[in-house]
């Protein structure tokens, strides 16, 4: 088991915690190792459906076992019962709860109580670089992702098989058991297709054909993969939108993690045509894993004009904004920098860094040119 940055803020937090984020990035794994007194989880049928009948059983469960820390996993699927926690913690200060979901959606859904004042929400997200420590490989994350269960399998033909049946279990333990849509073959075929415009700007009108589905089923099945933490939209950034601009207004999505998208893709090769989209997938996520880890509020937005000039991110980080470019190259010429030189016009002070696959830190200027590790210690991350 990998060491979770997060893990000391979760177990030293005097607040319940409210721990959310996509199946299989270890949730229920962290709060074990945080040895809760009393543990329920609602993946199992029973527990679900014993609980949904009997109102009391959980007041019922702690004082039959005197616990006073309580993990309770997919929470989701029972949103009312957040009323009784909050109702729990009021009666007993002492009782300390750590609820772990893949489903901000259900939670919503159900008009759930999210007890504020009385409960920390975090989000766990795949391995960052800092947590796997000696074991990170450029290459293997390019082509198997982040998801701690992948990190020590020996076997390629394994790591394949368990990302390429992630999709399927996605599908029916997200999808269709909190009957999410009515029709899951539309949906299926607008998964595939996301999964080839990941990282692209999003022409929806091109994805209704692609899929063969309603636009308007496009723009919702969008809204249940950022719901689920399964992909998240980047736009462009609100300081330009309020300026006379000509930025192309379409969001871009990324997927949570580089493996699961190779599933869907249906290809794990590390090449040519493939490594400059999965370094870009790599560096968003990465940036987004260590910021969620070390609990730092980020926003990343696009930019991208009408007349052509188009930088990778824009990160806002610790009052601080970065113009960053991604480039899968070893070596960076000129014409890399051409697009962070003219990024002065539009922002009157930018930080400019172009994260690459080689090995040496360089400058040109005031751009850093930095490797992924080193770039996101250059990042304050």
């Amino acid at each position: 088991m990998y060491n979770r940055l997060i893990s000391d803020d979760l177990k030293q937090s005097k607040h319940s915690i409210l721990l959310l984020g996509p199946r299989q990035v270890g949730k229920s794994t962290l709060i074990k190792s945080l040895k809760p007194e009393l543990e329920i989880n609602f993946a199992n049928e029973h527990e679900y459906y014993l609980f949904q009948t009997e109102l009391d059983e959980l007041e019922r469960r702690i004082s039959a076992s005197h616990a006073k820390i309580i993990f309770i996993d997919e929470i989701q699927r029972i949103p009312k019962l957040m009323n009784t926690i909050q109702y729990l913690i009021d009666k007993n200060k002492r009782l300390k709860f750590y609820l772990t979901g893949s489903s901000a959606r259900k939670l919503k859904k159900g008009n759930a109580n999210l007890l504020p004042g009385r409960v920390i929400s975090y989000s766990l997200s795949p391995l960052c670089i800092e947590e796997l420590g000696s074991d990170w490989n450029e290459d293997h994350s390019l082509r198997f992702g982040m998801l701690p269960g992948i990190q020590n399998l020996e076997s390629e033909k394994e790591k394949k098989l368990i990302l390429k049946t992630y999709t399927s279990s996605y599908l029916k333990e997200e999808i269709l058991a909190e009957s999410l849509i009515r029709r899951v073959d539309g949906f299926v075929r607008f998964l595939n297709a996301a999964a080839l415009a990941a990282g692209e700007f999003l022409d929806y009108s091109k994805l209704s054909k692609n899929a063969k589905i309603p636009r308007q089923s496009v723009v919702r099945h969008f809204e249940i993969l950022e719901d689920t933490m399964i992909a998240t939209k980047v736009e462009n950034d609100p300081a330009l939108e309020a300026k006379d601009i000509d930025l192309v207004k379409h969001p871009r999505f990324y997927f949570f993690d580089i493996g699961v998208l190779n599933a869907l893709r249906g290809s794990f090769e590390l090449n040519k045509e493939r490594e400059g989209f999965l370094f870009e997938h790599l560096v968003y996520n990465q940036i987004q894993n260590t910021a969620n880890a070390k609990g730092k509020d980020i926003k990343i937005h696009n930019f991208r004009t009408r007349g052509g000039l188009e930088v990778d991110f824009i990160l806002n980080i610790d009052n601080k904004k970065f113009a960053i470019e991604c480039k899968s190259t070893k070596n960076i010429s000129s014409d890399d920098l051409r697009s962070l030189k003219k990024i002065d016009s539009y922002y009157t002070k930018i930080n400019k860094l172009i994260i690459y696959r080689g090995s040496k830190e360089l400058k040109d200027g005031n751009t850093w040119i930095l490797p992924l590790k080193k770039a996101l210690n250059h990042l304050g991350l």
